[in-house]
Order: C-alpha cells, then structure tokens, then sequence
C-alpha cells in the first residue's frame, strides 16, 4: 500500500555520469527516502554494475516491455532501472514515456533530468508548497528552470529562483522559452513548464503523460498546453529545492550518436533529425499550426479548458506567431489574469519578434577594435529594403556580442514589428574613428 507522502520520480537519463551522482544526493537529502519510488530510464551501455558498485543494493532483475529491469534499493528509497543500449533510444519524451509505464498510483510525480542537486529534506519542501497552493488551484504544478550548478569537488551552486518566459519562435513554429529571475513570498503564476522540472499530483502521469514521439524541442510547449487543457495551473516556486547542471558541452548526446552515419552503419533506425521533424509536425498539430495526418491519440489536448484560452493567458498567437507588447516588455508578463472582451481586442496589439544570433569570425567584423566608434547594424527583407536600422556604440556593443572563442563572435540581434517583415539578410559596417566607414559584413538572416 503506497503511503499518501510517495513520490513517482521519473528519470530520463543518456550516458549521463551525472546520473549516480544525481540518485545519491535526491535520495540523502529526502527527509522521507522510505516513500521514493525512482523509475530511471537508463540509455548507457547496460551494465547494472554501474548501480551496484555505487552501493545500491539489487534485489531483483527481470524484464519489461523486451527491456531489462532492475530492482535495486539504496538508504529505503525505492529504484526501478529500466535499461536499453543507447543507440536504441527514441529521444527525450520517449524515454520520459518509458519510465511513466513504471507508475504505480504514488501520491505525487516529480519529473527530472538525470544531471540534478537538492535542498535539504526537498521531498517535504515540495509535497508543502504544492498543497499551500490548493486554495489557488484544485490541480497546481511547481515548475521552473532550477538554478544551475557545476558538478565537482566544491560545486557552485546559484542563488535565485526564476520563473519561464516567452524568448522566440523558432524558424520551425516551436515556442522557445526562457527564464527571468524574480523575488516573491509565495510562488508567481506562469504559463509554462519545464521538462526538467516538474512536480504535482500523481494523477498527472495518467492525464498528461509523455508523448513518446516528440523528441526533444517542442515537448515543453505541448505539454503546458496539454496540462493547461486538463485544468492544470502552473506556478514557479518561490524557494529554491533543486539545482539543474545546464552546460554539459563535454558530455554525450543523442544527437551526436544517433547522427547519418550511425543511421548509414544500420547503428539507428532513424537519425536524431528524422525523428525530430516528426516530433515537431506533431507539436504543431496539437496547436493547431499544421493539418496533417497526424494520429495524435491520448496525447491531445483536455477539455476542461480550451487552445485559445492558452493563448490569451500566455499572449502568445500560435498561429501568426505573435505576441502581447507586455510579454517581450519591460514586465515579461508569462501569464495574463484577465481575459479579454473579445477575440478582436486580443489580436490587435500583437506583435512579432524577430530573433537571431549570428556566428561573425573576427577577420570578417573584430568587435574588439578600439578605434570604432560606432557600428551600423542593418537587416533587410528580400526586396532589399531595410526593416530595422541601429547605431551601437562600443559599450553597447559588448551587451549583444559574446566571444565564444579567440576567433568567433556570437552576435544576438532582437527587435520588434507590428507585421511579417520577413527579414532575409544582415549588414553590418564600423565607422572608424578618422577613417570613416570600414567593410560591410553581409549574413544570411
């Protein structure tokens, strides 16, 4: 009998060696580790070792849906491993799929990634600020993008709690987020989810469960919309509970092993960016941006609430690809309280963002020069007329510009217009102090 405190914790984990470390700091730091059932869905190279020799205790081995699955038991805290070969893997919301088939009505779900810390007795810490928000919603969600660490002897752990916020759309129609810190007694109201960090009900694993073809982008905003529909309220918690490991340059991803030439060796069925074309056809199926044959099954949107409701409370027009002035605003309003008189008044302050980030090698545009008094920055539409005109100054220049390494810059453009003005190329031009105007750089938008 499942106590009224146990917690489903569902991992996704892909050669990750973040993901022993991960299990042994969730389960030290649980104030109640006896109520822990952990389903990890482990793409590695299938060697239950790896637990064991870690302290993890086997208790049994057998298997599920053609996959091993482990047993193990470590400090009272429950752990299912169910284990595949990583050149089997399907993607992220595959993989989140497979472990879901391991719940067994726990009280609550947490959903993480693999590469995670934790505060001090989190497990009670969440399970309180969930049911204090009872009041404000029969159905909350604590979800937010954790602060971030770096694993290590001394791990730098930050300080602040954020909540999501629209950041583009991508060239494909998919809503990118990302994140703002805030400062709040209790948690704020948002729109949106992370993947990387969910906890509510138990009973969300059966309603909103993972669509095991979506691969990896898009899952966040079909499953805000699909929680949304079911009556589900998201907040950003207010408190830090957990720490997310964020830049992982250096360790292994699916989109590197699964690539052409794994695909062309018979290694994978299909390459990462096969399956993601599929992943994100059917993302805009679920809101409503594509008509296709799409079979979308269970994985489709509630009742209890409608699209269109989502899209007034996020601001976000899914199909023009616009959004409220006050979302991209000074405020970065990520969800809107009141609805409006109708749907007209909503559409007519829309906007669009255009969004890019360019790579510039410095023999092409050397930002660092000392003698450039400016730089021009000019983006044009394909009849060549001009759709957006700055003059950045040097200290300017340093807040849209990084170095990523000593010969490349990353050079982040934004701005905003009423209609599509589908920009198509960007100039840019020093004007040098006692010479005048230096070499245009042209790049594609």
């Amino acid at each position: 009998m499942q106590s009224v405190s146990s917690i489903f914790v569902s991992i996704a984990s892909y050669r990750d060696s973040e993901l022993i470390p991960t299990l042994h700091d969730m389960i030290n730091t649980a104030k109640s580790p006896e109520n822990l059932n952990i389903a990890v869905f482990w793409q590695d190279e299938n060697d239950i070792n790896t637990f064991i020799s870690q302290g993890m205790r086997l208790i049994e081995s057998q298997t599920h849906l053609g996959y091993p699955l482990h047993q193990l038991e470590y400090n009272q805290a429950h752990i299912w491993v169910l284990a595949v070969h990583y050149y089997e893997s399907k993607g992220a919301c595959w993989a989140r799929h497979m472990a879901e088939g391991l719940f067994q009505d726990e009280t609550y779900f947490l959903q993480i990634d693999s590469h995670c810390r934790f505060i001090q007795h989190w497990d009670h810490e969440m399970i309180t600020m969930l049911n204090n928000l009872r009041d404000k919603s029969p159905k909350p969600i604590l979800s937010a993008y954790p602060p971030g660490y770096e694993p290590g002897e001394n791990e730098n752990r930050k300080d602040y709690v954020s909540r999501l916020i629209f950041n583009t759309f991508t060239p494909e129609g998919m809503v990118q987020m990302m994140s703002t810190p805030f400062t709040e007694n209790a948690p704020v109201r948002c729109g949106y989810l992370a993947a990387g960090f969910i906890f509510t009900d138990g009973c969300f694993v059966r309603e909103v469960a993972n669509d095991p073809d979506i691969f990896f982008l898009g899952e966040e905003i079909a499953m805000a919309a699909r929680a949304f529909t079911h009556g589900y309220d998201c907040y950003a918690p207010h408190k830090i509970l957990l720490w997310h490991f964020y830049t992982r340059s250096k360790h292994s991803k699916v989109w590197s092993d699964h690539n052409n030439e794994a695909k062309k060796s018979g290694a994978v069925e299909l390459a990462w960016w096969e399956r993601d074309k599929i992943a994100k056809s059917r993302v805009r199926t679920l809101l409503g941006t594509e008509q296709n044959n799409a079979e979308l099954g269970c994985y489709t949107l509630g009742s209890q609430r409608t699209l269109q409701e989502f899209e007034y409370r996020l601001g976000v027009n899914f199909s023009q690809r616009s959004v409220h002035p006050d979302v991209v605003g000074t405020s970065k309003v990520s969800y809107f309280t009141d609805l409006p008189a109708s749907h007209e008044q909503w559409l007519e302050p829309l906007i669009l963002v255009n969004k890019k980030t360019l790579k510039i090698e410095k023999h092409e545009a050397d930002f660092t020069r000392e003698d450039v008094e400016w730089w021009h920055i000019g983006v044009y539409n394909a009849q060549n007329t001009q759709v957006m005109a700055e003059h950045v100054d040097i200290s300017n220049m340093k807040k849209i510009i990084t170095k990523t390494d000593d010969s490349i810059f990353e050079l982040k453009l934004a701005f905003n217009t009423e209609t599509d003005s589908n920009p198509c190329s960007v100039r840019i031009c020093p004007y040098i102090r006692l010479q005048g105007w230096g070499d245009v750089v042209e790049k594609p938008w």
